[in-house]
């Protein structure tokens, strides 16, 4: 991996590796309203429906309530956007107390904002004839407009797409090669940083331990009737220690977590039951380094994909990376590591081998058909009906080919096997020329096109 590919991963893990107190959407609402510079008489609040959705019911970091309006108030009073996701990080009694007035004088106003992208966040405060206008959009932190008495400060929508990140086109794109080859080669000096992760992360369930914090989740499965019902094990140990801090964090404690992808809980899932399983089997330094990013960058590489909100909870997303750095502590290797993210994704979609059924068009199936047409692959839900699984496979045909490119050409395998082809019987050149074709064509190897007229040959009637 060259220098500056390296440079640009731990950009982006420090982009997406940062702090947090408290939920991100009602946090990411305060660092939007505070731009006014006074006490606003009025504020209107603009919010995609994941954002509205995400935020309406989670506590509040030091408040004891929950939602949206107290999380703007405080925003509008106390906010200071230098400190990112722990906006709210200088909460007092005597601000609480203003900002539950500002609720009880009814000056926030909510509603939906249809049509923009999926993170939107667009906060209007006015105080006599002082106006502030602010949004953020597609990342937690992203502010790409503000607009202060009719004045434009900062514009970085870009016309004719919805407001986007910036600068997204030309964010590294990663893929499952890279994240492992930087994961398990890189020196440790230069990653030792991700042990930040595994610091603040515990500090919150430890913290968290002290208190009765949202359901108690992580006192119950390690409790008397929890080791009753369900043991004593690495596996109860990484529930206990991740649920610890999760429990603190949606309850509104004024703890600061170490978050991924812009969601806290994402940051929590995908650090303690990488450091409680490292912990049980007494790992090395290097192995925790080295299971902890690779974990995080999973983590960080399927969101590009996936996007900031989606209907799939993070939390699983965070989970599949936290499976890749366990299997490494397990000494697995890259191909078993392939496979927890395949186990993965067949829980996530309840989908087995034989959901999908696929086939060629005629004219590569009949012998002596045409073959100057084009041959069309055919992908379809075995279910009657439909259940929507071939309709997503086609709207990630691309991710999915390059995918699978990579899995064939990686595998250390000579010719072809179980792992990446399917079987034994199937040629690994074969495959991967035909991959490569969905992208952009080219002429068969000399050795495939003799295989394939030998195979004319053989078929059943052909003389």
């Amino acid at each position: 991996m060259d220098k500056i590919t390296q440079t640009q991963i731990i950009k982006l893990i420090h982009q997406e590796v940062i702090p947090a107190i408290g939920c991100t959407e009602p946090v990411a609402v305060a660092l939007a309203a505070e731009v006014l510079g006074c006490k606003p008489e009025k504020t209107e609040v603009f919010l995609s429906a994941n954002i509205l959705k995400n935020a309406m019911g989670v506590g509040i970091p030091g408040t004891g309530m929950v939602g949206l309006p107290i999380a703007i108030a405080l925003g509008t009073l106390i906010g200071k956007s230098a400190y990112g996701l722990e906006v709210l990080r200088d909460l007092t009694p005597e601000a609480l107390a203003e900002g539950k007035q500002v609720i009880e004088d009814k000056r926030i106003h909510i509603a939906l904002k249809d049509n923009v992208d999926k993170l939107y966040i667009e906060v209007i405060c006015s105080a006599g004839d002082e106006t502030s206008r602010v949004i953020i959009c597609h990342e937690h932190t992203n502010v790409v407009y503000v607009e202060k008495n009719g004045v434009v400060l900062t514009d970085r929508r870009k016309e004719g797409v919805s407001c986007d990140a910036s600068g997204d086109e030309d964010e590294l794109r990663l893929s499952f090669s890279t994240v492992y080859e930087f994961a398990m080669e890189m020196p440790l000096d230069e990653i030792r940083f991700i042990l930040e992760t595994a610091d603040l992360n515990r500090k919150a369930a430890e913290a968290s331990l002290k208190g009765n914090f949202g359901h108690t989740v992580s006192k119950t499965v390690s409790g008397v009737y929890g080791r009753k019902y369900m043991g004593d094990s690495a596996y109860t140990h990484m529930l206990a220690m991740t649920a610890a801090a999760c429990d603190a964090r949606m309850d509104g404690a004024m703890i600061p977590v170490m978050s991924n992808s812009g969601s806290g809980n994402q940051g929590i899932a995908a650090t303690l039951p990488v450091l409680s399983f490292a912990e049980d089997i007494e790992c090395s330094e290097e192995q925790l380094i080295r299971a902890l990013m690779l974990s995080h960058l999973m983590v960080i590489y399927i969101k590009q994909s996936l996007g900031r909100l989606s209907a799939l909870c993070g939390c699983v997303v965070a989970a599949t990376g936290a499976s890749c750095g366990i299997t490494y502590l397990m000494g697995g290797d890259k191909v078993q590591i392939s496979y927890a993210i395949k186990n993965a994704a067949m829980m996530v979609t309840m989908t087995e081998k034989d959901d999908i059924g696929v086939i060629l068009s005629n004219n590569a199936l009949i012998p002596g058909a045409e073959r100057g047409r084009k041959v069309s692959l055919f992908i379809y839900d075995k279910y009657e009906g439909g259940l929507g699984y071939a309709e997503k496979i086609y709207d990630l045909t691309e991710q999915i080919i390059h995918q699978s490119i990579e899995q064939v050409e990686h595998c250390p395998c000579k010719d072809g096997c179980p792992v990446c082809v399917g079987n034994y019987t199937l040629d690994k050149k074969t495959v991967l020329w035909g991959l490569k074709n969905f992208i952009e064509e080219s002429e068969s190897p000399v050795s495939i096109s003799k295989q394939s007229e030998l195979s004319e040959m053989n078929r059943p009637g052909i003389k």
